[in-house]
């Protein structure tokens, strides 16, 4: 047998089903809006190649004939 977790946990009292039901109703629309309205500042990526670049200080020429 599977059992899911329970939803909500009462840990005090004892609600009726429609107490719940209306708990469980105006949780769900205020999550709802939360997620609707929730934004997150979205940052260009920089790849591993972009940060070594910008820690790199000295010339990426070629030492003479020394070249790989």
């Amino acid at each position: 047998m599977n059992a899911d977790p329970p939803i909500v946990r009462v840990t005090g009292g004892n609600p009726t089903e429609e107490e719940l039901a209306a708990v469980i109703a105006v949780v769900s629309e205020h999550y709802a809006q939360e997620a609707e309205t929730a934004t997150v500042e979205e940052r260009p990526s920089r790849d591993a190649w972009t940060r070594s670049r910008r820690l790199r200080r000295y010339s990426r020429q070629p030492w003479g004939r020394f070249t790989g």
